[in-house]
């Protein structure tokens, strides 16, 4: 738990959550991979990849901290949000006794949480790109001098309309914002 607390302080203090979610899911899977192949006489190997294994609760608490910041706003949005990636969080209750059969090894239980990581891997990487690209966008729409598209225009009079504020204020309104990536 004091990992999982200073891991996270870190994480708010370089302004970082895609590294701080990444590298758990890499110790982790060594850590699955230690045990599926380290023999079963083997207390000590086996009793640290147990160790590695729970890296991955230290990235709970980032990926939550990453979705709140990447939803700001309505806070129903990121409520919703926040529910339903704990909702699909806890569903690994319902598969797991179905597949943690293979005794001592476990290595199709094993397996899938190597493939689950990954998945989340690769989602974490897509999410980067997209939150990369929209604070290009949120640089240029700063930009005065830049002229916008109707893509653009629609975008910032949607804002100004749902903020019941006027378009030169909705193109102020998140000056200086960034999404944390």
């Amino acid at each position: 738990m004091a990992f999982a607390l200073a891991h996270s302080i870190m994480s708010d203090k370089l302004q970082n959550r895609f590294w701080f979610f990444i590298y758990p899911i890499i110790v982790s899977s060594i850590g699955c991979l230690v045990f599926m192949f380290v023999s079963d006489t083997n207390f000590g190997g086996r009793y640290f990849s147990l160790f590695l294994l729970n890296f991955a609760f230290a990235s709970f608490g980032t990926i939550y901290a990453w979705i709140s910041n990447a939803i700001p706003r309505p806070p129903a949005k990121r409520t919703v949000s926040l529910a339903f990636m704990n909702s699909i969080g806890n569903m690994a209750s319902i598969w797991t006794p179905f597949t943690y059969t293979t005794e001592p090894y476990y290595r199709m239980a094993l397996g899938i949480v190597i493939g689950l990581m990954a998945v989340a891997a690769a989602g974490a990487c897509v999410l980067r790109w997209l939150l990369m690209k929209m604070n290009r966008q949120l640089e240029r729409l700063e930009n005065e001098d830049v002229v916008l598209d109707e893509k653009e225009l629609a975008k910032l009079r949607k804002t100004a309309e749902f903020e019941g504020i006027d378009l030169a204020t909705a193109r102020q309104l998140q000056k200086g914002y960034r999404y944390i990536i």
